[in-house]
């Protein structure tokens, strides 16, 4: 039997579908990494991924807080702060970046195409 003739993959499927929907994307993953743990602000994280545009990181930023998986502080004062950081739930996301960084770090030392990207 194929996979997608079993039920338990497609059901897996659209799960893993969901997920990519959350944290898909070039941006996202990083976004979450530099979050991990630590309360930061845009300028921040726009230096921490400086190939990220400010409309993109923005658009990114937004997405995540609409799911849920970011937070997003705003502090009224002039000039304005904002802040953010991951939600308790996006905690729950942090096994699955782990786990992409490590599985880079094992391909960039077999890939010499990216052993300089994981350096």
């Amino acid at each position: 039997m194929a996979q997608t003739d079993n039920p338990s993959f497609l059901s897996a499927n659209c799960a893993v579908n969901i997920t990519l929907s959350v944290i898909g994307g070039k941006w996202k993953p990083l976004i979450l990494y530099y979050l991990n743990g630590e309360t930061r602000r845009f300028n921040e994280l726009h230096r921490l991924i400086p190939a990220v545009t400010q409309r993109m990181l923005t658009l990114q930023l937004r997405e995540l807080e609409a799911d849920g998986i970011v937070l997003r502080t705003v502090y009224p004062q002039i000039p304005p702060k904002v802040e953010y950081t991951l939600t308790e739930f996006g905690q729950t996301l942090m096994p699955v970046v782990a786990a992409m960084h490590e599985w880079g770090s094992a391909y960039a030392e077999i890939c010499p195409k990216h052993q300089k990207q994981a350096a």
